[in-house]
């Protein structure tokens, strides 16, 4: 891990859908794996110093050689665009495939 790097993998409830979603147990959690959507926490990944906290919607996704599937989310207090990896693949409530294949279709 490299020092912009902070493992924060606890549980949360999502304040998009409201479902209850668990630590991967490897990585940081940063998103609903069941709707996408994740809150403006962090300014480096899991160092939750962000004062903002702003709901994060994912607006499109894209494949990324080395890390996979990539989900790009706006924050609809601030505007800022964070990426973040899915976890499709996770053992653990993996990232729904569908809604990110949906999401890889982008609108232009």
């Amino acid at each position: 891990m490299n020092k912009l790097f902070t493992k924060n993998d606890s549980g949360f409830t999502c304040v998009n859908c409201g479902k209850e979603v668990l630590p991967l147990g490897y990585t940081s959690r940063n998103h609903c794996p069941f709707c996408l959507h994740s809150l403006h926490l962090d300014v480096n990944p899991g160092d939750r110093a962000s004062d903002c906290g702003g709901v994060l919607e994912p607006i499109f996704a894209e494949i990324d050689a080395k890390k996979g599937y990539v989900i790009v989310s706006r924050c609809k207090k601030c505007g800022a665009e964070r990426r973040n990896k899915a976890a499709h693949e996770a053992k653990v409530q993996p990232d729904d495939m569908n809604l990110i294949i949906k999401l890889s279709v982008r609108k232009f």
